[in-house]
């Protein structure tokens, strides 16, 4: 697996910078970890747009909704962990009124490897997903977090964008994203792997370890609205669905993928995610091959419910 020089947040902050330039109405909130989620880059270009709360991510969400009723688009910016702390007024004031508010959190799943668990963040998706009005979004590289905040600043109404933290792989190249549309990455006949985020990439390693069968990739970086017409087609295609995600298995990608097919195209589903809170570790990926989301664990998993 090949790492890339860009990670999650720095495509994010340096594309808050190019649309701070084309569009004056962007404004950037962040919870006094602007060095970490890289929102400082636009600090810098756009000094009078950027608001420092400090640490109070509840204040940093009605502060982001007061402008948002203001006409303006803001960003508020945390890591993923501490951003639920703002449920409530996420809910209340941004959900409810269907308010302009795109959030954006970084240090997202196992990412944030070294802080343990109180900073790995597994059930956000969940949470977010839950809200009326709100859209979901889990880009899988750096190209795909630049294409698809884009078009979420673009877009009325909230957003939650859910970024790593550094470690990412490419997996695009210029290609035509579009939220709420999954992609097909790779097809296949026996084993249709659906993932988001970082493990868009894994499930991509893993399909080429298999080479005993035919196994499929989508990436579903939209968890809300999901892409129920693309599922429904790989649902006709194969036995077994394997969802992967940095999230707990309940309430995120493979809780989404799982209801939707129990009501529409019953299939079987193996839903891989964490099980129980992180822990600390020295190296991001030895962290997720401890708790079974490496490639070679994976992939073992596939073979065995296959029948290999």
């Amino acid at each position: 697996m090949d790492k890339i020089i860009e990670s999650f947040r720095e495509a994010f902050g340096r594309t808050l910078v190019e649309m701070g330039k084309e569009n004056e109405n962007v404004v950037v909130l962040d919870a006094d970890v602007k060095g970490s989620t890289k929102t400082i880059y636009f600090e810098k270009a756009f000094p009078g747009r950027f608001f420092q709360i400090g640490i109070s991510e509840q204040d940093l969400i009605s502060t982001a909704a007061g402008f948002a009723i203001a006409g303006k688009i803001p960003i508020a910016s945390a890591f993923a962990a501490f951003m639920m702390r703002a449920w409530e007024q996420i809910r209340n004031t941004v959900a409810r009124d269907n308010l302009n508010v795109k959030i954006v959190t970084t240090h997202s799943g196992f990412s944030d490897f070294m802080d343990g668990s109180s900073h790995q963040c597994l059930e956000d998706i969940a949470l977010m997903r839950v809200l009326p009005n709100m859209r979901v979004l889990v880009p899988a590289d750096a190209y795909a977090t630049r294409v698809l905040l884009e078009q979420m600043v673009e877009s009325e109404g909230p957003f939650y964008m859910r970024l790593g933290r550094d470690y990412t792989v490419k997996v695009y190249d210029g290609e035509e994203l579009k939220v709420g549309k999954a992609e097909i990455l790779r097809e296949g006949e026996d084993v249709f792997l659906i993932a988001c985020g970082f493990m868009v990439s894994v499930a991509l390693e893993v399909a080429e370890k298999l080479k005993d069968l035919s196994v499929g990739v989508a990436d579903f970086h939209t968890i809300k609205p999901l892409d129920e017409n693309t599922l429904l087609k790989i649902a006709k295609k194969v036995s077994l669905i394997v969802t992967l995600e940095e999230h707990s298995i309940f309430g995120g990608l493979g809780g989404a993928v799982a209801e939707v097919l129990s009501e529409k195209m019953p299939k079987r589903v193996i839903r891989i995610g964490a099980e129980e809170f992180g822990r600390s570790s020295r190296d991001y990926l030895a962290l997720l091959d401890f708790y079974g989301l490496s490639a070679d664990k994976i992939a073992k998993r596939v073979v065995k419910a296959v029948g290999g």
